[in-house]
């Protein structure tokens, strides 16, 4: 029987010995994005800055709205009765 000095020194045996190691010479560089958005959400064309972000940012600010109304429409049922 194999003895271990403390519990976390077994749970990490038990744990991590499965994980594979991962090689740093494989990365990859990725282009840096960030000035392309700070440039985009700084110009001004009139619109909120929580809409600058296109499609997916509508659609996420539609689908807040909606179920923002849902919930306050559920709880008013619920208080109501």
């Amino acid at each position: 029987m194999i003895h271990y000095q403390s519990w976390k020194q077994f749970c990490c045996l038990i744990f991590f010995q499965n994980m594979r190691t991962l090689s740093s010479t494989a990365r990859r560089q990725l282009e840096n994005k960030v000035p392309v958005k700070q440039k985009m959400f700084q110009e001004d064309n009139g619109m909120p800055v929580h809409l600058k972000g296109g499609t997916t940012d509508a659609l996420l600010y539609r689908a807040t709205m909606a179920l923002t109304v849902f919930v306050k429409y559920i709880i008013y049922l619920l208080l109501l009765f």
